[in-house]
């Protein structure tokens, strides 16, 4: 939000400077993001044209002396067909920087005649697109004078930041009642004295959607003369960075930024019959004033008429009935729109305007008729004409909000102590209505905050007017005792994933929550998707249920860019279920190319090997480890999920029912569905059902869990049917005499005719380690017997000899 300092003291009566002004907005929260106090147009001073020669070796160019008030005339050439003696205009000397043309002046020769400077057009000094001649001005303006400061062109432009819960201060005169609430000044009486008209409009309305347009003004002004706006009118809206038009346009738009009003003028001529407030029709189509013909849906709501389409609500105009200089009769509109209809009209149409800007947070109901009435006298004094009376459809009136507001909530919610009398009277000040004389107070809401619904929204008010500079900082009390943990328990994984993940090589990614429907199916398992009700794009229309198609789709994003090897990991939710609350909480990961732990790319000792099933095994074990999850219990299944390689993927488990995670490569069809290249290997934990730890003893207790003896290595081949798998191998092994027998691991795996069809050797490396004494040789071999014995019960193995 922009205006300049002499705007806001139009309706702000002040003393204060500049700097005051600037620092109580951000205090009250109106934060000021720049201000431009015109340093560029200083340099320029008014300047008298002595004598005009023509070129001795040009046409059209003229040889001007030219009298700056600073001591001798100046030479300087010029181009511009007005340029006469006699003329006054503004002058910039060698070294001034031109804004309009973007360059910095020095003594030239422009065909061999020297020129030390400028006289400058509008355009130059972005004035106006005005650039057929030089400024002309008053006979009477002072030679020698700063010309900005002579045309009150050196205002301080202010720019504010406002949060979307503040529609009241989208105009100047809302941001003036807010800085007199603070004490800044006195507020202007903004009262607007109804216009008296002659006879009733001829324009019928009808509001067929009465939910999208809870109200409509319209008033016809006959006989009017639409040129351009009056100079002040035009530097007020090029300071804040608006266009000027013409005059009827330039009147709409200064009363959108003036009031936070927007209006909109329809030449009377293009409106054919009586104006509908209805919802577009599928396919409808509508030239607008930015010159771009936009197709409509059911969702959009229009103003038409006979001929069809004339304005897209509370949006932007249409072309064909817009205001130019041959209008002679123009229709004032002002009207309210549903907020959130706007903003989703102008979302999908993908139209940003001041007006939107200010119907979707939501504009003051009780100022629409007011507003017309402002723009009706405007119209009179600037383009003269007759006008109607005002047609008003569908307004019933704004009915208050009135909450009740203990005045002790501020000390309770703030730490400020601000006497009762205090709060009411910022309140009063800030047009709020407290009633009462109690200690809770019924506060009547302005028809202007529609943001404020409760208790909580008017302390903020006491607060930020009071002064949030006025809240003593507070010294953290010191505990005595260690303080208890403050992250929870799927806090701490999550931090522990990003950790395990980094360490292993793997970058850290944010992709959207939402994806295109086609993929959230092709990683759904057959679980409900949640569909958005209102998505950005048709490709973001449904939650995410696996991080998994965000990942692939950024590495192949990196691919596509030169970045083959890549390993991205994101920690976040996925969802499932009915509602978007329905999320637990998954690390995932993936591996593009050579994108190993140990990957060394192209290298003259040989190039890394691809990626495969076992990087996203080995990633993932080492999450589950970082998480605390019992790692010793684990069972790993070979196949995954669908969008994995069956051949190629597997699962965690801790039991038969509890997956912990999913590992692999991906399935072809997976890639080709999402038009991406491997290889490429992923996986995801779903940190949720990692369980919880048992409760540990209160008291530490000292444990050493070394043994004084040597650990001793024995080495078996079994052969089995090659159907078995060599977990069930090891967990037997290992079963045979959990006390003795502290690892198990497979080095070798063996297949051939010699061993018959259908069988396999796998030889396993099991640890023994001794805890209470040396064993002898006998132990050992009842040992290997109860191994041998276990594996043969279990896994029907029989011992290779």
């Amino acid at each position: 939000m922009k205006f300049t300092l002499s705007w806001l003291k139009e309706h702000l009566e002040t003393e204060a400077t500049l700097d005051e002004i600037v620092e109580t907005l951000t205090m009250i929260g109106l934060e000021v993001e720049s201000v431009d106090d015109k340093a560029a147009l200083k340099p320029f001073v008014i300047a008298k044209v002595l004598t005009a020669e023509k070129h001795p070796d040009a046409d059209r160019l003229k040889v001007l002396s030219v009298d700056t008030g600073s001591g001798a005339p100046v030479q300087v050439v010029c181009g511009a067909p007005n340029a006469r003696a006699g003329l006054i205009g503004a002058f910039a000397a060698p070294g001034t920087y031109v804004p309009g043309i973007d360059t910095t002046l020095a003594v030239g020769k422009i065909r061999g005649v020297e020129s030390h400077g400028m006289m400058c057009s509008e355009r130059e000094l972005q004035l106006s697109d005005e650039h057929t001649g030089i400024i002309d001005l008053a006979e009477d303006a002072p030679v020698g004078k700063s010309f900005a400061e002579w045309a009150k062109l050196d205002d301080p432009v202010i720019e504010i930041g406002l949060t979307p819960n503040r529609p009241d201060c989208t105009g100047v005169h809302g941001i003036a009642r807010d800085l007199a609430a603070a004490g800044l000044g006195t507020l202007k009486n903004g009262a607007v004295e109804p216009v008296k008209g002659v006879g009733e409009c001829p324009v019928n309305v009808t509001i067929e959607a009465p939910e999208l347009c809870p109200g409509f003004a319209l008033r016809l002004v006959r006989g009017v003369k639409n040129g351009p706006s009056p100079r002040w009118l035009q530097q007020r809206l090029i300071a804040i960075g608006l266009r000027p038009i013409n005059a009827l346009v330039d009147i709409t738009n200064y009363i959108t930024f003036d009031r936070g009003r927007p209006l909109h003028v329809f030449d009377a001529a293009k409106v054919k019959g009586d104006l509908v407030i209805r919802r577009a029709k599928k396919g409808e189509t509508v030239l607008a004033l930015d010159a771009r013909e936009y197709e409509l849906n059911e969702q959009v709501c229009v103003i038409a008429d006979q001929s069809g389409v004339e304005s897209i609500a509370g949006v932007m105009g249409g072309e064909a009935s817009g205001c130019d200089e041959t209008t002679t009769d123009v229709l004032i509109e002002s009207a309210l729109w549903d907020p959130l209809n706007i903003a989703r009209t102008g979302r999908d149409l993908g139209i940003i305007t001041d007006a939107r800007y200010r119907f979707e947070r939501g504009v003051d109901p009780e100022f629409m008729v007011p507003g017309l009435e402002l723009a009706t006298r405007m119209v009179l004094d600037l383009c003269g004409g007759e006008t109607s009376g005002a047609r008003v459809v569908g307004y019933k009136g704004h009915t208050p909000k009135v909450v009740s507001f203990p005045t002790a909530e501020v000390k309770r919610l703030t730490g400020l102590d601000v006497p009762r009398e205090e709060s009411l009277a910022i309140l009063s000040r800030l047009g709020f209505e407290p009633q009462g004389s109690d200690d809770v107070v019924d506060v009547t809401v302005p028809s202007w905050r529609p943001d404020v619904d409760g208790k909580a929204d008017l302390v903020e008010e006491v607060m930020r007017i009071h002064g949030v500079n006025q809240i003593e900082p507070q010294v953290m009390v010191s505990k005595d005792t260690v303080g208890g943990r403050i992250l929870t328990a799927s806090q701490i994984r999550m931090r522990a994933a990003k950790r395990a993940l980094g360490v292993r090589g793997m970058m850290e990614a944010v992709t959207w929550s939402f994806i295109a429907e086609e993929h959230a199916r092709l990683f759904s398992g057959n679980r409900k998707l949640i569909k958005l009700a209102n998505p950005i794009t048709s490709d973001m229309s449904t939650m995410r249920p696996s991080l998994l198609p965000g990942l692939i789709a950024a590495a192949q994003r990196n691919a596509d860019r030169g970045f083959a090897d890549v390993a991205l990991f994101e920690v976040s939710g996925a969802y499932e279920g009915d509602r978007a609350e329905d999320q637990r909480r998954v690390a995932a990961g993936v591996r593009r190319g050579t994108a190993r732990l140990e990957a060394r790319g192209r290298h003259w000792s040989g190039n890394a090997a691809p990626v495969d099933v076992f990087e996203a095994k080995a990633d993932a074990l080492a999450v589950l480890e970082a998480c605390g999850a019992p790692v010793d219990k684990l069972q790993i299944e070979a196949g995954g999920p669908e969008w994995y390689h069956p051949g190629r993927s597997g699962t965690v488990k801790l039991g038969p029912k509890i997956i912990l995670a999913t590992f692999g490569e991906f399935h072809p069809k997976t890639l080709e569905t999402m038009d991406v290249s491997g290889p490429l290997c992923g996986f995801e934990i779903f940190i949720d059902a990692i369980p919880e730890p048992k409760a540990r003893a209160t008291r530490t207790k000292s444990r050493l869990d070394l043994s004084p003896f040597q650990a001793v290595k024995r080495d078996f081949a079994f052969v089995v049917d090659n159907t078995v798998e060599a977990t069930h191998l090891t967990r037997a092994a290992a079963a045979a005499d959990k006390k003795l027998i502290s690892d198990v691991s497979v080095f070798d795996v063996f297949e051939g005719p010699s061993l018959g069809e259908g069988k396999k050797s796998i030889a396993i490396e099991v640890t023994i380690q001794p805890t209470e004494r040396t064993l002898t040789d006998e132990d050992f071999e009842a040992l290997a017997g109860r191994i041998v014995e276990n594996i043969g019960k279990q896994t029907g193995g029989v011992l290779r000899s």
